[in-house]
């Protein structure tokens, strides 16, 4: 499985133009008939229809009232709401600064009680260390030329780690070997991450695995992602950051991740990949 970029957001416009085009055919209309209904050009009506052009919330309200369907409105537009906020490019959840950003997802983190983490990329945000956050988030800020507010934005993720200590919560992190062998911020931070993870596998409700790097793997490395309870699933992706809510699209990822689960080593083997890439280091 990989999903693109945008193409969950993408199936949930199509699923509501789908939805506002089997209203037009109930009410006994075609297109242009709604078109002109509303006043609009007869190809607005077919590029909604069409998924080409996505509907304003008064567009619903008037497609709505013309198809004599006012009750399927509030509906209508909660779908589109869903849409909209599925897809967050970075410049746009990042216009705030990077403190603003990660003190977005705290709440999230507070009501949730089993968390899974696959990562491909970096060590998982929940159990970086100061330093490796510090590296991650500047490298950041840098590349995409964001207002240097590193330094707060390492400590409301620092904060943030407190639930992996608090409550009755339950952690499974699964991270690709290469991101214990090529990291950020150079071999002492690295190094210091490399030990923070060893002692982070110690916790009781904790599960970490190591996916090891090898030439028959028969499901290869995806983009990273979390998925919390079993209610919700981001994915950080190169353009943006993807929210999926959708019962299927989070059963896709919690299958996935326990595929990938089932290939990862844990306990003493986790830790002797994890000790290895440490003398690499050295």
């Amino acid at each position: 499985m990989a999903v693109s970029s945008s193409s969950s957001a993408q199936q949930a416009r199509q699923a509501l133009a789908d939805r506002l085009a089997e209203i037009c055919r109930d009410a006994g209309l075609t297109g242009a008939d709604v078109a002109e209904r509303c006043d609009w050009s007869k190809s607005k009506s077919s590029r909604i229809m069409n998924a080409r052009t996505p509907p304003s919330a008064d567009d619903i309200r008037a497609w709505c009232r013309a198809c004599g369907a006012e009750e399927q409105t509030e509906d209508l537009i909660a779908s589109l709401r869903t849409a909209e906020g599925m897809w967050v490019g970075w410049r746009r959840m990042e216009r705030g600064g990077l403190k603003q950003a990660q003190e977005a997802r705290l709440p999230l983190y507070q009501r949730t009680r089993r968390f899974r983490s696959y990562s491909s990329w970096l060590v998982p945000g929940m159990i970086q260390t100061r330093p490796y956050t510090t590296a991650a988030l500047r490298a950041i800020q840098r590349r995409r030329g964001l207002a240097d507010d590193v330094a707060e934005a390492v400590a409301a993720r620092m904060e943030r780690q407190r639930v992996l200590y608090e409550g009755d919560r339950r952690f499974a992190f699964l991270v690709e070997e290469s991101v214990l062998r090529s990291g950020i911020g150079g071999a002492e931070v690295m190094a210091g991450q490399l030990g923070h993870l060893i002692s982070v596998a110690s916790l009781p409700n904790v599960s970490l695995g190591v996916v090891p790097m090898t030439p028959d793997r028969e499901r290869w490395p995806a983009e990273g992602f979390w998925i919390y309870d079993t209610t919700q699933v981001n994915v950080e992706l190169i353009s943006g950051y993807l929210t999926i809510k959708q019962p299927g699209e989070v059963a896709m990822y919690a299958e996935t991740f326990a595929e990938l689960a089932a290939l990862a080593v844990y306990g003493a083997n986790a830790r002797a990949l994890i000790a290895d890439a440490m003398e690499r280091l050295a």
